[in-house]
């Protein structure tokens, strides 16, 4: 059964999309935190997101201690709409088990997916806030429009290899993997809190439920940090796993950053820590200028006003 009191998490998306299209100035990273954001990348923008890890678990059942290190690759590419990304997840691990009469050692890609993102809806699309020129104290406000979430799905395929060790479903190499993606940029913008909830192998004979939130706290214009929560429920492995971590941002397209991940069970007991890179390529991409309500409505009626004016010329 899940618990969603135990802790809440970290991400990477500090960046306010109030009057453009996905993408922001800055690169928008789904590392160091296993969630994913609601925003894609933006149409032609290529993003590479990767990192290694160590890994060091206990079963206090099986009575195996296991040691090992990993790597993982998300591509990311926005194409065809400024809402839809097309992603591309890959997780390589190398793992020694030592129980108490032998050693067996496992290597595979522990996670394989492609599929695609799409944003269903975002609240800042055409809000335009009208400032208070009287009160700093108005301006400044809590306001109940930041509790509105930007809302995306996602929708894509696992692959397994034959005889995959990590792979509990072994007669199920292909199974489907969803998630509904919401994310709300808080206070000043420097808050992002995004929460998954995820259903994956599907189809074959161990589906899961599990949730991520993620809170990431942008502490200047380089830094920032985050906690994260994620919880996994199906009857053949549960967990609720913390993990926090923090991201340097060396250039407008260029991130590192390093976590560590750590469990509340023995069964078995799981730390990771990790560091990793993310690296944007934008050099095609083309603003879009998402116009509000207001500016909208001033276009339109100029368009009508013209069409008239052209219509009286025409009968002369």
């Amino acid at each position: 059964m899940f618990n969603f009191k135990k802790v809440f998490l970290v991400s990477l998306f500090l960046f306010p999309i109030a009057h453009y299209g996905q993408h922001t100035d800055e690169i928008n990273s789904n590392r160091p935190g296993e969630s994913m954001s609601a925003f894609a990348v933006g149409k032609t923008v290529l993003q590479v997101e990767t990192g290694v890890f160590g890994i060091k678990e206990n079963h206090s059942l099986l009575r195996y201690d296991a040691y090992g290190f990993g790597m993982d690759l998300e591509v990311r590419y926005g194409a065809f709409l400024e809402e839809l990304e097309f992603i591309a997840d890959a997780q390589y691990v190398l793992e020694t088990f030592n129980y108490p009469m032998k050693t067996v050692d496992k290597y595979d890609f522990k996670q394989t997916v492609f599929g695609a993102k799409y944003l269903l809806y975002d609240p800042n699309k055409g809000y335009k806030k009208e400032p208070n020129i009287y009160s700093w104290k108005a301006n400044h406000k809590f306001s109940w429009h930041q509790v509105i979430p930007s809302v995306a799905v996602f929708a894509g395929v696992n692959f397994a290899g034959h005889n995959n060790p990590f792979y509990f479903s072994p007669n199920s190499e292909i199974s489907p993997k969803v998630a509904l993606i919401l994310q709300n940029h808080l206070g000043d913008g420097s808050w992002v809190f995004v929460a998954n909830i995820i259903g994956n192998y599907i189809t074959t004979d161990y589906p899961s439920l599990s949730y991520i939130l993620t809170l990431t706290k942008g502490i200047n214009k380089n830094w920032s940090a985050f906690v994260e929560n994620q919880g996994i429920k199906s009857d053949f492995y549960s967990d609720a796993i913390v993990r926090g971590g923090a991201a340097y941002l060396i250039n407008r397209n260029l991130q590192v950053d390093a976590s560590i991940s750590g469990n509340f069970k023995d069964t078995p007991s799981v730390f990771y820590g990790g560091v990793g890179v993310s690296w944007r390529y934008d050099a095609r991409y083309k603003d879009v200028y998402l116009m509000t309500k207001e500016e909208k409505a001033v276009k339109d009626m100029a368009k009508k006003t013209n069409t008239k004016e052209s219509l009286k010329k025409s009968k002369k």
